[in-house]
């Protein structure tokens, strides 16, 4: 499967983030982080703001909605234009359901896990995602430093993906940079979430492009 790079603008430049999009053609996707303050502790992104972003950005959008009741309100999301939807199964009240009415209504679903929630309960769901998420740093806030603990359960999620031969993507969003995303690579992800690594470049699209390039060198050798 192709390596994929979705830059998070968790940590790009709030006052104009149509021209942080831009400054990124390169990547697959863009990754929005919502947030409520509930199910962590930060607030940012609600439907409009996606509304709005999806307007401007030439590549489509990833809401990751880390909130409450996600099965409440992740529709406002591919109402908004979000082309893949990703729900915390931690929050989420009837997972299943949930990812069956994402794609329903026309987004790709998918599942994310913080960094202690085990992959082996949702097993079975595999084959109802188009991606799994897992966190390799807890929610809430970019710039964190990426925990080299969960490269064992990246493995065991892959595993599990190859034992039920789905084509789910397996994406690793925390601390992703030039440093890390061979590890993840190696460990059998193939979409990543970079902020700081991207928006703190000084060419971001460039190091979109080393991200990718590094990543997928390290899978071809897997």
């Amino acid at each position: 499967m192709a390596i994929q790079i979705t830059p998070s603008i968790l940590t790009a430049d709030f006052a104009d983030l149509g021209a942080e999009v831009a400054r990124v053609p390169g990547s697959d996707w863009i990754h929005v982080d919502v947030m409520d303050n509930h199910f962590v502790p930060n607030l940012t992104f609600g439907p409009r703001m996606v509304e709005s972003l999806v307007g401007a950005s030439p590549v489509p959008v990833d809401a990751h909605l880390m909130i409450t009741e996600p099965d409440r309100h992740a529709a406002a999301y591919v109402e908004a234009g979000a082309g893949s939807v990703t729900f915390h199964v931690e929050a989420a009240a009837a997972p299943v359901r949930l990812a069956r009415e994402i794609r329903r209504q026309g987004a790709r679903a998918s599942m994310a896990l913080r960094p202690a929630t085990p992959i082996e309960p949702y097993e079975d769901l595999l084959p109802e995602l188009d991606m799994v998420l897992i966190m390799t740093v807890e929610p809430g806030f970019g710039g964190q430093k990426f925990l080299d603990l969960c490269l064992p359960k990246i493995r065991r999620a892959r595993a599990l993906m190859d034992k039920h031969g789905v084509q789910t993507w397996l994406q690793v969003d925390g601390g992703v940079s030039l440093e890390t995303i061979e590890r993840c690579a190696e460990a059998g992800a193939d979409v990543f979430v970079a902020g700081s690594a991207v928006f703190d470049a000084d060419d971001p699209d460039a190091m979109v492009a080393a991200l990718r390039d590094r990543a997928g060198a390290t899978a071809g050798r897997a």
